[in-house]
């Protein structure tokens, strides 16, 4: 395994332009969270983590530890096109090599160690290789089985043949993680190393104890994936059916294609096919090779260059079992990401003698390989691969088609301070771009979790004391009184009446309503330098007795309800 550290942010810098030794990190999506959920850090580099930036904190902690960090978005995209030169430079070391995921080669290591010498040896070398054309550092480990070579990756060391087991043994069993390919697979990995860990499986040696045919009734394809993992065995047992002729697809681009976007319609229908092919015969792939031949290509030419004429090819490898099988999204990802570093990186070195230059692609082929019954790799009848995704996009086509472009409209985040500031609302199906940048910094911004509902219009509200005065803050912060009761709406006939306590609002909050707890206040001044004083208001979070929570904002000496906390 080659495994460059933090590649993530490696990819995020180099495609920002970014010195590395600038502290950065990367924002994806918390797990489980929608649009409304924020972002959190999925990696960070070796200068921000000295710093005490850790991987899981939300942006304003990764702020607060260090302010100048550089906060940049995921992109799996970007990830695989600045990784293609890597990948290119391994390859003047050793043939054959797999993309396992963005930042982690698989090598065959068996005749080029013999070649070199020996496993530290062929180690150096490819160390050296992706140093010398690529500028990036990286580790190497070997070993046997999937999961030791990429764990000996991280600790940079070599297990000696038929150690993997021992190497393994007394690891967490959240160590699997690592080997997951596919990051669809990561949350079903997390879930069930949760569930071995309640169940007293702490170690992967736990787990690899166990008989394998108890793993596989309880936990099915992904119990054995991870319990062969965990044996320091190969991924897949050694007899496999050779790839079938007809479980490879073609496509000649006529006519073809320099642009990413234009290779990637090709891709998509070819993608549709090939896992059309493996469902009807109800077989998975462990595999997926990409090849691509530029204009003036021989087929039976072996030139292997990124020239006129030349035969690219790349092989990535999936998670049948973790991911729960490869649909047509998920291969069209990856040739897309394939076609980006093979196309954009070469056109962005356009003119540098060291590196060829592309040609148009005039032939496209996608085969699987590493070809299995799928068994129980079948759509679930819940959740992401259900294909209720798929459908919804569909319906919200046609009804966009019938209606027009502008008549269904989706939330897109944006920047902002306010919560009614970072939403605005883009047609469906078109990408934003044109809102405020939510990875710049907003000082003074509303701090995390975002309120999950919005009325319309802010509700016009009181805050009262508990002898039912208004709660008024001065421009020092200072309150005149602790909140006892919200009024929201109307004017309710006297504080704790029967009437007034049942009746609710459009917001779904009683009109009067018993403060149970609160926090704040706190300053905004947006622009207090403009001529007409800018915009001043402090806002207030409180506490309902029937369970909920309000946004309140003070502005001129009232108060609104600008948002609900579910």
């Amino acid at each position: 395994m080659l495994w460059v550290p933090d590649w993530p942010v490696v990819a995020a810098l180099a495609g920002a332009g970014l010195d590395a030794h600038v502290p950065a990190a990367v924002l994806g999506a918390r797990s489980g969270g929608g649009a409304g959920a924020g972002h959190s850090v999925v990696a960070v580099s070796a200068v921000a983590r000295a710093q005490g930036v850790r991987r899981g904190m939300r942006r304003r902690q990764a702020q607060e530890r260090c302010p100048e960090v550089a906060l940049l978005p995921a992109d799996d995209a970007r990830d695989a096109r600045e990784f293609e030169p890597v990948a290119l430079a391994a390859e003047t070391v050793v043939a054959g090599l797999e993309v396992a995921r963005p930042g982690l080669l698989l090598l065959p290591a068996g005749g080029a160690a013999r070649y070199h010498g020996s496993e530290l040896a062929l180690a150096q070398a490819l160390a050296g290789a992706v140093a010398a054309r690529t500028g990036h550092e990286c580790q190497v480990g070997v070993a046997d089985g999937l999961l030791a070579a990429v764990l000996a990756a991280r600790e940079d060391a070599v297990v000696p043949t038929g150690g993997s087991a021992a190497f393994l043994a007394d690891r967490p069993v959240g160590e699997l993680v690592h080997a997951v390919c596919d990051p669809a697979g990561v949350a079903a990995v997390r879930e069930a190393a949760g569930l071995w860990w309640r169940l007293g499986l702490h170690t992967l040696g736990d787990l690899a104890a166990l008989p394998a045919p108890s793993v596989q009734a309880r936990f099915g394809d992904l119990g054995t994936w991870a319990q062969r993992l965990a044996r320091g065995e190969d991924l897949r047992p050694p007899a496999r059916r050779r790839v079938e002729e007809d479980l490879a697809v073609a496509e000649e681009l006529d006519p073809p294609a320099l642009r990413v976007d234009v290779a990637t319609f090709a891709a998509r229908r070819l993608a549709t096919a090939l896992h059309d092919l493996l469902a009807a015969r109800g077989l998975a792939c462990g595999r997926l090779r990409i090849t691509a031949r530029t204009a003036g290509a021989d087929l039976g030419g072996d030139d292997v260059g990124a020239g006129e004429g030349a035969v690219l090819e790349r092989v990535w490898r999936t998670d049948d079992a973790a991911a729960g099988g490869m649909s047509a999204a998920r291969i069209t990802d990856r040739v897309r990401w394939q076609l980006e570093g093979w196309l954009t990186a070469a056109s962005a070195r356009r003119g540098s003698d060291a590196d060829p230059v592309v040609a148009p692609i005039a032939h496209l082929a996608l085969a699987a390989e590493d070809v299995v019954p799928a068994t129980t790799h079948q759509p679930g009848l819940w959740g992401a691969d259900a294909g209720e995704g798929e459908r919804a996009r569909r319906a919200l086509g046609r009804v966009q088609g019938l209606l027009g472009g502008h008549a269904v409209l989706t939330v897109e985040l944006q920047g902002g301070r306010g919560p009614r500031d970072r939403v605005r609302l883009v047609p469906f199906g078109t990408e934003g771009g044109a809102g405020r940048d939510p990875d710049r910094p907003w000082p003074g911004a509303l701090p995390s979790p975002a309120p999950a509902g919005l009325p319309d219009e802010p509700v016009p509200a009181r805050v009262l004391d508990a002898a039912g005065r208004d709660v008024v803050v001065d421009a020092r912060l200072a309150m005149s009184g602790e909140p006892a009761t919200v009024v929201c709406g109307r004017e309710p006939g006297r504080a704790g009446g029967d009437g007034a306590a049942e009746s609710r609002d459009a917001t779904g909050v009683r009109d009067l309503a018993t403060v149970t707890g609160w926090a704040g206040p706190w300053p905004l001044a947006e622009r207090w330098w403009a001529a007409d004083g800018g915009a001043r208001r402090v806002y207030l979070q409180a506490v309902l007795d029937d369970g909920r929570a309000l946004l309140l904002a003070q502005s001129g000496g009232t108060w609104q309800v600008e948002a609900i906390y579910d």
